[in-house]
């Protein structure tokens, strides 16, 4: 396979490595990684596979050295890289909901706004995003790099404020800090580098796996459920049943029922399978899906 006809993947290292390798593996690629480097196999032989960290996502697709990526949105603006944004991916490690970064403060602190922050110092591993948002609202402050451990700083007096990331804001509250500001919302992007983008083999090779990631997400909120219901009682458990799209009804070799087949949210199952039983349905199985396309 020449260089020319194998598209070069970045997969992010870190927190979502995992959750990326079982996205792609259910939407139909296995990825295999190796200990001792950052090269892991992938079963497509279109493809290379590089491990590297979702900060550096966007550079490396940016300047070419990758073909396409899986970074955060917040890495994008932070590295100002112009890249294609294919899509959205809504999923992380814990929770399939877009993730918050937050200007927090101590929880005994006077300060209730940016403005209030004003010739304070805030310390952030969103850097330069974080100069840029308080640039852009003329509130002059001192924006410093934080290695790791934010949140402890404002307790040990090191920094007024912080910029950090967050799902549910319960490590913010944990730490005696609280939000005072959402400066961004960031999820999952899958970014292709614009040359690679305008090479027509390349394109459909993203499209075709942005097709697929998206049925995966798709799909993990979705069931199917097959069950048998009385040709006479047809009607009202239609009346019952929410899906996607029409449900499927078949007729059955017994005479006098049908087989109805759909798909529906899996958060509802609980309450509708004893609704369909106390309507007389009989048969009920409900099993997993890998894609909704």
């Amino acid at each position: 396979m020449s260089a020319e006809k194998t598209l070069k993947l970045g997969v992010p290292k870190g927190s979502l490595q995992d959750a990326t390798i079982n996205l792609f593996e259910k939407s139909g690629w296995k990825i295999r990684l190796h200990p001792r480097n950052y090269f892991p196999d992938i079963d497509d032989p279109d493809i290379n596979c590089w491990l590297c960290r979702a900060q550096e996502m966007p550079v490396y697709v940016n300047d070419g050295t990758l073909d396409v990526g899986l970074t955060g949105k917040d890495w994008i603006l932070e590295n100002e890289a112009e890249v294609v944004t294919v899509s959205e991916l809504v999923y992380s490690k814990t929770s399939n909901r877009p993730a918050r970064w937050v200007l927090a403060v101590d929880q005994s602190s006077p300060y209730k706004r940016p403005e209030d922050l004003a010739n304070k110092k805030i310390a952030t591993e969103l850097e330069n995003f974080t100069r840029n948002y308080f640039n852009n609202a003329n509130i002059p402050v001192d924006v410093e790099f934080s290695w790791g451990a934010t949140e402890a700083k404002v307790s040990s007096g090191l920094t007024d404020a912080i910029v950090e990331v967050t799902e549910t804001g319960s490590t913010i509250k944990a730490n005696g800090l609280r939000i005072i500001a959402e400066l961004l919302q960031t999820s999952t992007q899958l970014v292709a580098n614009k040359s690679a983008w305008e090479d027509p083999w390349k394109r459909a090779k993203i499209q075709q796996m942005n097709t697929l990631l998206q049925g995966a997400l798709q799909a993990e909120r979705l069931v199917g459920l097959k069950m048998n219901v009385k040709e006479n009682s047809l009607e009202e458990t239609m009346k019952i049943l929410p899906s996607l799209t029409s449900p499927t009804v078949a007729n059955l070799y017994q005479e006098g029922w049908v087989s109805v087949e759909i798909v529906v949210e899996e958060a509802i199952v609980r309450d509708l399978i004893p609704k369909l039983r106390e309507s007389g349905v009989e048969g009920i199985i409900e099993y997993p899906l890998n894609k909704v396309i």
